[in-house]
This record gives structure tokens, sequence and C-alpha cells, in this order.
């Protein structure tokens, strides 16, 4: 079994349709799922499809942006097999094992670099975009300014290399990550029960609603991407009732243009409204 996962994985880089199918089909998944079982009416400027064709200017800028970065990724991870370099090689990791160090390593990336940008001006003026949409749903999840985009890329890297992923540890955390996005930004209403269950491993969607409410601390909160454990593990872990949520943050930034994506692209360059 082992065997059949590391050759898929291993080469899933190298066949962008793949990858594609995997993340337009989750997107299409949770569409239907939202529009099956809304948990808001959200206030679209237009209608549902325009604000995708918005979110999804984002998302095409984001896949080329890593499409480039997956070049150094693969020299990483290349680097750290042929020199052993890495915890899952100081460990002496089986399969399994380096699954699991790969998961937590580069989701504990995802949740740093989520809280560093929240935590530093300079940054935050990019991943503020993220924070403006109105109208959260499953396109939202790769709503990223090219400056978010790149910074993300760096900290994966970086825990890349301190692990020692293989490239195939990396591409299930990245098969794994699209999935989750789709599902925790998707406009979908879970059973409470359910998403509560769901929240004790994994980011559920109304733990991650909680993070896009337009109030702080709760913006500052739930981090995750994948694992909701480092936002419980550090204390950045908030509940709020979903009837109390309202999305799209309005300090520093004018709601009316959440849907604008020239001025979406402009802002971070520009001064930001006190």
């Amino acid at each position: 079994m082992w065997q059949s996962i590391v050759e898929h994985f291993q080469t899933l880089e190298q066949r962008p349709v793949e990858r594609m199918i995997i993340l337009v089909g989750g997107l299409l998944l949770f569409w239907i799922i939202e529009g099956a079982i809304p948990l808001l009416s959200l206030p679209y400027k237009k209608n549902k499809v325009r604000h995708a064709g918005v979110n999804f200017g984002f998302t095409v800028i984001h896949l080329v942006i890593h499409t480039l970065l997956a070049i150094l990724i693969v020299m990483i991870a290349d680097w750290c097999q042929l020199h052993s370099f890495g915890i899952v090689h100081w460990v002496g990791a089986g399969v399994g094992l380096t699954i699991l160090i790969a998961i937590l390593a580069i989701d504990f990336s995802s949740w740093l670099v989520h809280l560093v940008m929240h935590k530093t001006r300079l940054l935050w003026r990019f991943h503020l975009i993220h924070h403006t949409d109105n109208s959260v749903d499953v396109t939202t999840g790769l709503r990223h300014h090219p400056g978010d985009s790149i910074l993300r890329g760096i900290f994966f890297m970086l825990l890349i290399f301190i692990s020692g992923t293989p490239m195939y540890g990396v591409m299930i955390y990245q098969t794994l990550l699209v999935l989750a996005t789709a599902f925790t930004h998707a406009n979908i209403s879970l059973p409470k029960g359910l998403d509560k269950a769901i929240s004790y491993i994994l980011v559920s969607p109304n733990m991650h609603k909680v993070h896009h409410h337009w109030k702080q601390p709760f913006t500052d909160s739930n981090y995750g991407a994948v694992l909701s454990i480092w936002d419980r593990m550090f204390g950045t872990f908030m509940k709020l009732d979903i009837k109390d949520i309202r999305y799209g943050i309005d300090k520093h930034y004018s709601n009316d243009k959440d849907e604008d994506f020239i001025a979406l692209m402009k802002k971070p360059f520009q001064k930001l409204d006190i």
C-alpha cells in the first residue's frame, strides 16, 4: 500500500492536469453543496458568478506563482533526500511516519505564516485582501494577493527544508490543503455537533468562519489551514455563534470595493485608512 501511495504522489507535481482536476473538482463539489445547504444568505454585489470571477482572478495568479515556486520546492526536497537532511531522516522515519511528519510540519508552516501576516502591519496589507470578501464562499479560499501568495510559499519551503519532506509528502499535503481550503470556506450548513466534532482535529467550516468575522479579536484567531491543533495548542482558538458572524473587514478598507479586482490589487501599496 505504502509503495503505491509513494509512487502516485512522488510524481504528481509532473501531472498538472490531474492536479487541476483535484482543485476544480473540489471547488465544484463544494459549490454544489453550498447551493443545496447554504449556511448564510450572502450579500453578493451582483451575483455569485460575478463574485466568483473576481476571486478566480486571484486564484489564477496564486497558481502561477506557486507553479514557479514548485521548481524551488522540488530542488529543496531532492537536496534533502540526497543529503539525508531534515527531521524525517534524523529520526529514521518510514513512509507512514514521513507522511505524518510532512503533514504536521507543512501545516504548521501554514498556521505560522498566517499568524505572522496578521501580526505584522506590512504583511497585513497583503493578507487583508483575503479578509475584505463580504461574501465568504468556496471561491474565497484562494483569494490571495500575489504578495500573500509569495510569503506563504517562503514559509512552505522553509518547513519542507527543516522537516526534510520528500516530494510525495509535499504533494499529499498540498492535495489535503486544496480540499480543506474549499471545505472550510464553503458556505455550507453542517449540524453543530458534527462541525464541533470535526474541529477537535481538523479546521471545520464554522471554526474558520469565525476567522472571517469583521471584528477583532475574532479576526485574529483560528489561523489553521488543515489541522486545528495549532490554534488549540497556542491559544489562538476562538468560538463565536454563527448567527453573530459578519464578514468583511471594514477597518482600513471600504466594503463597497470587495469585488473590485483592480482596487484590491492596488490596496497593499496605498496608505491604509485608520
